[in-house]
Parts: C-alpha cells; structure tokens; sequence
C-alpha cells in the first residue's frame, strides 16, 4: 500500500544555514502525528517542505507516492500566523467558502455543493451559529475554528496544522483536539506541530521532536533523551498520556 507521506534524507539550507538537516519520516493514511521543539527547531520549514512551498536541498518528499504540488491528493494547511485585515467586510461563511476556490474552475460563482460543504463543516466544528458574524467580533479560539473550517473545505486527504491552538484556551484546546482525531478516524492524515508538550502528549499517540533533526520512533512515547536531544537542555519531568507517565527525575552530577 503507497504510504501517505515518505521524507527520505531531506536537508533544507537558508543561504549556509541548515535547518533541516538528514530527515526521514514514514506516514500511513490516517495516521496522526504531533511534532515539538524549539522555536527555529525548523517545524514550519518541514512544514512547508511536505507542501512544496520549500524545494529540498538534498533527498526527496513523496505524498501518496507523487512529490509535492501534483495535485495528486488535496492537501489542507493552518499556517501559524493567518494575517487578516480585521476591518475587512467579510462573514464567517464567507471565509469558509474560500476553501473551495480552488474547485470553482472556469465558473466565477460558488455551487450548492460548495455551500453545502461549507456547511457541514462549520458544523464539525461547531460554528455554524457564527455563520453570519464577521471575522472581527470572533475571540482567538473562534477564529482558529473557522480556519480549521477553511481548511476543511478543500475535502483534503492531507491536513497540516502549525500551532493551531496557540490562543485559543484550554476548554477549546481539548475540543480541537478532539475534533482533529474525529477526522483522523474518516481516513485523514495528520500533522499537527505544537509548543505545548503535555496537551499534544495527552491527545496526539505518535509524537516527534524536532530540532533541524527528527527524532521519532513511530509512536507516542516521549523519552526524556529525546526531549533533551530536542530541546538541548536537561528535562526534569515529563508527564505523559492518560493515565500520567513520569519520567525518572534526573539529579545533577555534582548531587
């Protein structure tokens, strides 16, 4: 079976400095994977070098066994700061009916499919109410729903997220989340990068850290050598999944 995404030895350099450097990764159809690490660790670069925005330097990304850009599979991207002209006259459903420009073709209006799937989704995630609101009047969580929606809209077989719930409080977190492994048992793959260890280590079942190497071992157990190898700096306590799993507190040499 062609895998949902392959990344074979990729480096990626900004003038000299490398960002990404050596990176393999494997992913199944519906398989839903949370990436840490550092800010510059290069999770937006990886990012937007599984989308095709980023031309490796050296190895190669396959989506569903075709690179990136062959409109292959529809993929559905949250970038991890959505610029909006917050005065700009524009509804709620409006935004969302943006996500499927891509399918109008050579007609200039949208079809009662499109609405139709606009719908449906504003109503996964809970803001088919706020339909008719403009952007401005929706608080941080609100805004990241209807982006979330958006990307949604395109139908994709692929969704990558980039610090999705960054402002959005923990009530709201939790139902995102729930949301996201909804859609991962339809059959959608899953990236899903994050600041926020102990949310995405309760929520998420496999995890990768990242800083310009990937460590990832296929599952959701994080080690404290990986967070430290991630992160550079000693980890004194992890807390992991439902139930709780603590890591071994790590005493100084000196002690």
């Amino acid at each position: 079976m062609t895998k949902a995404l392959e990344i074979r030895d990729v480096t990626v350099k900004y003038d000299k400095t490398t960002v990404l450097k050596d990176v393999n990764l494997e992913l199944e159809k519906g398989d839903f994977l949370g990436i840490i690490g550092p800010n510059g660790g290069g999770k937006t670069t990886l990012l937007k070098t599984i989308l095709g925005l980023i031309t490796p330097d050296e190895g190669e990304v396959l989506l569903f066994g075709e690179p990136p850009g062959s409109e292959a599979r529809v993929m559905g991207y949250i970038p991890q700061h959505t610029r909006f002209d917050m005065k700009f006259p524009i509804k709620v459903f409006d935004v969302v009916l943006m996500g499927r420009l891509g399918k109008l073709g050579f007609s200039p209006f949208y079809s009662r499919e499109d609405k139709k799937i606009a719908r449906d989704v504003l109503k996964d995630v809970d803001m088919w109410e706020y339909r008719k609101r403009h952007i401005s009047k929706l608080s941080g969580g609100q805004l990241q729903r209807v982006l979330l929606a958006r990307a949604l809209a395109t139908k994709p077989d692929f969704l990558l997220l980039d610090e999705p719930t960054a402002s959005v409080d923990e009530k709201m977190k939790g139902s995102i989340y729930s949301l996201l492994n909804e859609l991962k048992e339809r059959g959608i793959t899953i990236i899903l990068v994050s600041h926020d260890i102990g949310v995405i280590s309760s929520h998420v079942k496999k995890v990768a850290c990242l800083n310009k190497y990937l460590i990832y071992h296929g599952d959701g157990e994080l080690s404290s050598d990986m967070i430290e190898a991630a992160y550079e700096c000693p980890i004194d306590l992890i807390a992991h999944g439902l139930p709780h799993r603590v890591y071994e507190h790590r005493m100084p040499e000196d002690e």
